[in-house]
């Protein structure tokens, strides 16, 4: 099977939150989608190694953030490339409680939601959750889908997303994803690759730069392939 045939359906990037006691904490997913409109209710897809996956199963409530293309990638990084188990995502973020739970401004919006069922599968559990609450910040752009991601802000998804392909799986991530998007290197073009997120940063590497979605250092970069 040719796996890469997912990513030709449309998903969007989400900054999924909940609460891990008095702390709030939060993951990034792109699978999430309305599945009835009265009382209005959604689906996402956690993986079972997210700690943000238990921490909604003990809370029975979780809210997701819509990420603008205009919004900060580091939110990317942060959300999905560190783990809530050690990290406190929310340490250095603008972010507002509604309901109980966390959400995060500077994005288009935010739902908040009460988990009405749950499906389990070998590596992810679907939430269903029944909207409590939703607003729309009216000062963001357009909301940022996982191919404006890979195309524009040039990142491969977290290894716990539903559309994480492991490279040579059919498909491409990372580099080769990046290459895939006339990111790839041209004859004379110097381009290093972020071996966390899969940014691709074009040129010579300067002295203290970090990657602007996971924000690693130099020493995380290679060479593009």
């Amino acid at each position: 099977m040719d796996t890469s045939v997912f990513r030709h359906m449309s998903y969007g990037v989400y900054i999924v939150s909940t609460m891990d006691g008095e702390r709030p904490t939060g993951c990034i997913a792109n699978s999430i989608m309305q599945v009835t409109s009265s009382p209005a209710t959604v689906a996402v897809s956690i993986n079972h190694d997210n700690y943000t996956n238990g921490c909604i199963g003990k809370t029975g409530k979780f809210a997701f953030s819509i990420l603008a293309e205009d919004s900060d990638a580091g939110l990317i990084g942060n959300f999905g490339f560190r783990s809530g188990r050690d990290a406190d995502k929310f340490r250095s973020v603008d972010y507002e409680m509604v309901q109980g739970m966390p959400v995060v401004k500077h994005t288009c919006g935010y739902v908040v939601c009460r988990v009405v069922d749950r499906m389990e599968t070998s590596t992810h559990t679907v939430f269903l959750g029944e909207v409590l609450d939703g607003v729309v910040y009216g000062d963001m752009g357009d909301a940022m889908t996982y191919a404006y991601y890979h195309k524009v802000v040039k990142g491969k998804s977290p290894k716990n997303a539903p559309t994480y392909l492991p490279e040579g799986d059919g498909g491409t991530d990372g580099t080769d994803a990046a290459a895939g998007n006339g990111q790839g290197k041209d004859a004379g073009q110097e381009k290093y690759v972020c071996q966390v997120c899969g940014y691709v940063h074009e040129g010579p590497l300067p002295e203290g730069f970090r990657c602007p979605v996971c924000g690693v250092g130099t020493d995380k970069f290679k060479p593009a392939e």
